[in-house]
């Protein structure tokens, strides 16, 4: 039956770019107020972080629509944990992840300040993708480094609106290493890695 409501209040779909669900569509839900990474910038985030995809623990912390978490899992990680604090996202994300046969992802209704708070895990790749109204990723990255959920090598990814330059809130800590950067029209792309 939610099968049914779900397609009935989609807007939209966007497709898995590449592994082994290539081609597969994810539906964009009404009302989530969800901004998913564009299918151009996905393949470019993945060309990026093509070396160390495979077998990586991933953390979603915005996930809205899971494009960024379900490409991880197709591209071959080991485990995504998607966080949200919109019941209507983590209610279409976890019969999109049901619907893959994703039983290596974990889909959790939270915000994610007070999940990192509580987490003992460590990740390979980090995803800060919020939505560009809210201004949270200078607190998201100090609970990161306060409770170290990093390991040896992580990968973080952040993207934000363009008039939200984040070097411009001095946030980033000197020891992450921006490795790609890009600009479009309405956003810019961080990918850094952070070393112990």
């Amino acid at each position: 039956m939610y099968k049914n409501k779900l397609r009935l209040s989609a807007i939209g779909k966007v497709r898995i770019i590449g592994g082994k669900w290539k081609g597969r569509k994810i539906p964009i839900i009404r009302c989530a107020n969800v901004r998913p990474t564009t299918n151009r910038i996905r393949e470019m985030l993945f060309g990026w972080l093509n070396p160390i995809i495979s077998g990586a623990i991933c953390l979603d912390c915005f996930a809205g629509s899971g494009a960024l978490g379900l490409e991880s899992l197709s591209r071959g990680a080991n485990k995504v944990t998607f966080l949200d604090n919109r019941y209507i996202c983590i209610t279409a994300l976890t019969t999109i992840v049901q619907s893959f046969l994703a039983y290596n992802s974990e889909v959790i209704y939270t915000d994610c300040r007070s999940w990192l708070r509580r987490s003992i895990d460590a990740y390979d790749i980090i995803f800060l993708d919020p939505p560009f109204q809210d201004n949270v990723i200078p607190e998201v990255i100090c609970l990161l480094e306060r409770y170290n959920l990093f390991k040896k090598e992580s990968w973080i990814y952040i993207e934000t609106s363009k008039n939200k330059n984040i070097f411009n809130i001095n946030v980033i800590p000197s020891y992450w290493f921006l490795y790609r950067k890009k600009i479009t029209q309405n956003i810019i792309c961080y990918l850094f890695i952070r070393k112990s």
